[in-house]
């Protein structure tokens, strides 16, 4: 019985972000989950406490792709984005979270 997701192939990726910039105050956290969700990304995020935004997004390498892009350059309404470095890339054989959770 073949698949109707084009994407349900692709290899899963993981890779924790750190967002710099008018992070805090703005819902960013709340977008990310949003966000995520809807691509079928796995994962979490949370405020740290240097005014940055950090996590963690595993799933499809487009959906991933697609995301960082969006942490790099657009963000949530109202926050300004410096920077968004991205560490420990890797590919994965299965998701280690279920769902898309904000950590407090």
């Amino acid at each position: 019985m073949p698949s109707d997701d084009p994407l349900r192939n692709e290899p899963l990726v993981s890779v924790e972000f750190e967002v710099f910039g008018k992070v805090q105050g703005v819902y960013f956290p709340k977008y990310v989950r949003d966000l995520c969700l809807q691509l079928g990304i796995c994962g979490w995020v949370k405020n740290s406490k240097t005014g940055t935004i950090l996590g963690k997004m595993e799933g499809p390498r487009a959906f991933v792709d697609q995301m960082a892009q969006w942490l790099s350059t657009q963000g949530s309404p109202g926050s300004e984005i410096d920077h968004c470095e991205f560490t420990m890339w890797e590919y994965v054989t299965r998701r280690s979270y279920k769902g898309f959770a904000i950590r407090f």
